[in-house]
């Protein structure tokens, strides 16, 4: 796939704070940036909120999870120590 360049101006800090991050997460700041851009064309949304927001991805992956422990399907029982839940899985 062909690369291309894109040139954006921000301030001095926010980019020394976003390559900072980035690095601290094994990403480059490329790698950042393609990723939302990725995400723009996949939602068609810019969100810019302080508030956490849940995808509709994340919404759909929980209510398959609530469903499920209604159903009490997927789910083990309590383990009071680490052995019981080898125990547990060996018997699987």
């Amino acid at each position: 796939m062909a690369k291309t360049v894109i040139n954006i101006k921000t301030e001095r800090e926010v980019k020394k704070n976003a390559q900072k991050l980035a690095e601290e997460l094994g990403l480059s700041l490329s790698d950042v940036m393609n990723a939302a851009l990725r995400n723009f064309i996949r939602t068609r949304e810019v969100r810019v909120s302080s508030v956490p927001h849940m995808t509709p991805e994340l919404e759909a992956l929980i209510g398959r999870v609530e469903n499920d422990i209604q159903a009490g399907k997927n789910i083990s029982h309590k383990f009071r120590t680490s052995e019981e839940s080898n125990d547990y899985l060996a018997s699987l």
